[in-house]
């Protein structure tokens, strides 16, 4: 899909580099005290938040938006990025989040859900009830320097969409962005993680210079990117095993290619 010049990111170029970056997912950041409290495991408090966000950089390591993260592996560089992603547009992000990144020297993709602007997170029956960015609130975050990435518009499982449901959740959420912030949105994430080889071509048509997934098997390329989750137990020695899992995955998907 073109776009004004004055409106359009930088492109993304595919990474040059066969392995995957390492790319951390987040969901909400909110305080709470019993694990019934968040039964799928979406939210991690700040003081969790910060830790981890601690030890990246005890590493030697810095979070990043995805956007970030690919330019600078596309221009041979990246050594020490870290990929650092938020699922849905939850408001906390704006009031727990984004302090934390500023304060750490971070940035982070926040994908959004244009469809769904300012309610509340209806596709977990579980609850709880988180609240979703309003339009005005993505444009603070957008405005804050982090990335803002697509979603979809209802938080939909893709791979079970029509033909024309699809379109509209890649490209009708796309140009509601653009509508929202003045800028096309580069990424996109799939809902629950789902995706096949129609809904990844079908991502890649709409114009996205990427898209996160989570374990896209096969599938994994610059459109369909894996992720690590990131949960409230995750210190220091869950961190390091989980990238060096991500390290070795990467390496056994290169020998296969």
């Amino acid at each position: 899909m073109p776009a004004d010049t004055d409106t359009a990111p930088a492109a993304v170029v595919p990474a040059r580099r066969t392995a995957s970056p390492w790319v951390l997912m987040y969901h909400s950041v909110a305080e709470f005290t019993d694990p019934a409290e968040d039964p799928y495991g979406i939210t991690v408090t700040p003081l969790a938040l910060e830790a981890q966000l601690l030890w990246l950089r005890s590493r030697g390591l810095r979070g990043v938006s995805v956007g970030e993260l690919l330019r600078a592996r596309a221009a041979g560089g990246g050594t020490g990025l870290v990929g650092l992603t938020f699922d849905d547009g939850y408001t906390d992000f704006l009031t727990h989040a984004l302090p934390l990144l500023r304060r750490h020297g971070c940035t982070a993709t926040l994908f959004v859900l244009p469809g769904r602007l300012g309610v509340d997170n209806v596709w977990d029956p579980l609850g709880p009830r988180k609240s979703l960015l309003t339009a005005e609130g993505i444009r603070e975050v957008a405005a804050a320097g982090q990335e803002i990435g697509s979603h979809g518009l209802l938080h939909q499982d893709l791979t079970a969409a029509t033909d024309d449901v699809l379109l509209q959740e890649l490209r009708g959420s796309r140009d509601l962005l653009r509508e929202l912030t003045g800028t096309l949105p580069e990424g996109f994430c799939y809902p629950y993680g789902h995706l096949d080889a129609r809904v990844v071509d079908a991502t890649r048509a709409a114009g996205y210079g990427y898209a996160c997934a989570i374990d896209p098997g096969r599938l994994a390329g610059p459109h369909a990117l894996p992720r690590t989750h990131v949960s409230q137990v995750d210190g220091g020695t869950r961190l390091r095993v989980k990238h060096l899992r991500h390290r070795v995955r990467e390496l056994r998907r290169a020998v296969h290619r």
